[in-house]
């Protein structure tokens, strides 16, 4: 079973726990974190990102797929800038020749439909995340409105290749959960999503709990962070997994809200990509221990 078809398939369960298909007005059996924790943060279920344009060694498209490896990431999603266009070949090439999936690619790829064709030759069926927007002088449904029809037609050539698309949340009015949710439940087709970054989500976390459970529907990607409250404002947006106080606690939510899709870690900093995804693993790790009762010691960050 391939992991899409498989993330497919876990998706479709979760839609149906989330909405009492165990039976009207009986309670959701209790989760067990700590066998839910293992599963849901197992290697083979991560996804490297945020690695191509922040990397302090700058690594080329064969020492990137070399590093993901050597890390034991199978699952990758790749952010780039202008100059690396003219590797995307090369990229995909190195990626298949070291097992490592192309599950997800940030923005839209310049000349969106010709790219559709090279992806469907390759193979290739990853998820574009996109921002959804909308101009301010509207009101709340025509913002909304606005926004669907904006990504409609995006999904609608993704859907021809078999891609997906997942809206982004990046700030502003299109990063609120309830509008994410909003957006997707208007434009209505199979195969649009949200991916939630907890490094842009440091203003939902008074309401995480209830934002996850309405996202959970349309949720194909959630990317973690380490979280403090506040952080974004005070120099710690961007933190090592297991370094935030509010670490331990948002994972078991996640591992409570029945999410059962990738999880992605992040580099996203001028540091050398692999020690930082190396720190974030070795964080999640300790996260894992806490929450399955099989503390370790906790890890000393490479990186600031």
């Amino acid at each position: 079973m391939s992991f899409r078809h498989l993330l497919s398939v876990v998706f479709v369960w979760s839609v149906v726990a989330m909405t009492g298909g165990a039976g009207i007005g009986r309670a959701a059996e209790p989760v067990d974190v700590a066998t839910k924790a293992k599963e849901l943060f197992r290697r083979d279920n991560l996804v490297a990102w945020c690695i191509v344009p922040f990397d302090a060694k700058q690594r080329g498209p064969e020492e990137r797929a070399v590093m993901l490896e050597k890390l034991g990431f199978k699952h990758f999603a790749y952010d780039w800038r202008g100059e690396h266009v003219p590797t995307f070949e090369q990229e995909w090439d190195a990626l298949a020749k070291h097992g490592v999936a192309l599950d997800a690619f940030w923005s839209l790829p310049p000349g969106f439909p010709k790219s559709l064709e090279s992806f469907t030759q390759r193979g290739l069926k990853p998820s574009f995340w996109v921002m959804a927007s909308a101009p301010g002088e509207l009101d709340q449904a025509a913002k909304v409105k606005h926004a669907a029809d904006s990504l409609r037609k995006t999904a609608e050539a993704a859907a021809k290749a078999g891609c997906s698309v997942a809206i982004y949340n990046h700030g502003g009015w299109g990063g609120e959960p309830e509008n994410m949710v909003a957006v997707c439940e208007e434009v209505n087709l199979p195969n649009v999503g949200i991916v939630y970054n907890q490094h842009h989500g440091h203003d939902h976390l008074p309401r995480f709990k209830e934002a996850l459970a309405k996202m959970l529907p349309h949720l194909t990607f959630l990317n973690l962070n380490g979280m403090t409250a506040g952080g974004d404002k005070k120099g710690q947006k961007i933190m090592v997994l297991g370094q935030g106080d509010l670490d331990v606690e948002l994972a078991k939510v996640i591992c409570e809200s029945g999410y059962t899709g990738p999880i992605g870690i992040l580099n996203h900093t001028g540091n050398d990509a692999e020690a930082r995804l190396l720190d974030n693993l070795e964080g999640l790790d300790w996260i894992v221990g806490e929450l399955t009762g099989k503390p370790i010691p906790k890890p000393t960050p490479r990186t600031k």
